[in-house]
């Protein structure tokens, strides 16, 4: 039996990992955390029973301990309850499911307490990889990616024997992109879109966040600096192209020639189910690929003239330090405002540009100092906005 702790329970990937877990009786919910919605956590924790619950407020977890008097759950709260689900003690995987760097200090807590981590939290790569993977390596362990790209990377890379300098014989990644909702359209097209223009993504079903950066490829960029630093691979070595159907998640490409795709249907079941099985394969009750009726296999090279925030993405990583720190924040600040109607589409590539251009790079940050940089960039930006 293996247990797991999930945090982001309640979002697109924690729902979906428990539906691997109701399919998958090897596998069992230790802890569960959540942010505000207390109506599915209950009833998560009533079909799971985790022994420990943590939320984001605390009156939200005054709440829980009144719906669930009749249980025996320890429930908690803020940051804290974060940092004690990653490292329970009977836990053995902690799953990252939730969007933005809350969630640096609850993987770097369960990495500490030798939890291998199942990754959906792009963010705590993106800006603290330079921290999350030597620790891991110290620790002994495993990084299991949940996100479809990664974990297609990772498939394609089981059975390769590593150089002596313990890098993988890796010449390419390729790495895909549906090209979201907007794909083809021009800057002029672009000036009015609204929010629900942005989320009518035509493959995945995901949050709010995940969706717009899409839409931007915004996410496509963080996931560069992400394989960056799960696969040892530099910048200039990973290529985005665009694959509109989602069929190839992603490719490799060896130092032979040789190139390996993963495929499968847009579903984020399979690489959350690789994720928490550690790679083991196992039937499950998910729609299969079938090639008699794809047709054709499109690719296209990005528009990043057009769709800025891949190659302001790029920028931030060839820059390093606390830059993609920067890259990272001053997105969520921008999606935020055009989620509430503040700004344009177009304006969240102007905010992460101006906010880059203001920032004095610092290398090698501390946790503390990328931390920092998060609050100087929230703070430019809202300065920005009342000028």
């Amino acid at each position: 039996m293996k247990k797991i702790a999930i945090m982001g329970s309640t979002g697109s990937i924690g729902t979906q990992a428990l539906d691997i877990v109701r399919e998958n009786a090897e596998l069992q919910v230790v802890g569960l955390g959540a942010g505000k919605n207390i109506k599915l956590l209950e009833e998560q924790v009533r079909e799971f029973c985790p022994s420990l619950v943590t939320v984001r407020e605390k009156e939200d977890a005054e709440e829980l301990h009144v719906r669930l008097a009749d249980r025996n759950v320890r429930i908690l709260w803020g940051m804290d309850g974060l940092i004690e689900l990653a490292a329970m003690p009977e836990s053995e995987l902690f799953l990252t499911a939730i969007v933005g760097m809350i969630g640096i200090r609850p993987t770097l807590a369960a990495i500490e307490a030798g939890k291998d981590i199942a990754l959906s939290n792009k963010e705590t790569l993106v800006t603290a990889g330079h921290l999350i993977m030597p620790l891991a390596r110290k620790k002994g362990v495993r990084i299991l990616p949940v996100d479809s790209e990664h974990s297609a990377i990772y498939q394609c890379l089981q059975g390769t024997v590593k150089k002596t300098d313990g890098t993988y014989p890796v010449s390419r990644i390729w790495l895909t992109a549906s090209g979201g909702p907007f794909l083809g359209k021009t800057t002029e097209e672009l000036k009015n879109v609204t929010v629900r223009d942005a989320l009518k993504h035509p493959n995945w079903d995901m949050g709010v966040k995940v969706t717009i950066d899409s839409a931007s490829l915004v996410n496509k960029g963080l996931e560069v600096m992400e394989a960056r630093w799960l696969f040892d691979v530099p910048i200039d070595r990973i290529t985005v192209i665009v694959q509109p159907k989602s069929i190839i998640h992603s490719m490799v490409e060896f130092e032979d020639g040789a190139v390996i795709a993963q495929m499968g249907v847009p579903d984020m079941h399979l690489p959350i189910q690789y994720a928490l099985l550690y790679g083991k394969r196992v039937p499950n009750t998910y729609e299969p690929l079938d090639f008699t009726k794809i047709g054709e296999i499109v690719i296209k090279n990005p528009d990043t003239e057009t769709f800025r925030g891949l190659p302001l993405a790029i920028r931030s990583a060839k820059t390093g330090g606390s830059m993609p720190t920067v890259f990272n924040a001053a997105n969520e600040a921008a999606v935020r405002l055009f989620a509430g109607g503040k700004i344009s589409f177009l304006e969240i590539y102007d905010i992460i540009e101006s906010a880059m251009d203001a920032h004095t790079v610092l290398s090698e940050p501390s946790l503390d100092e990328i931390l920092g940089a998060e609050a100087w960039t929230h703070d430019f930006v809202q300065s920005r906005m009342i000028r």
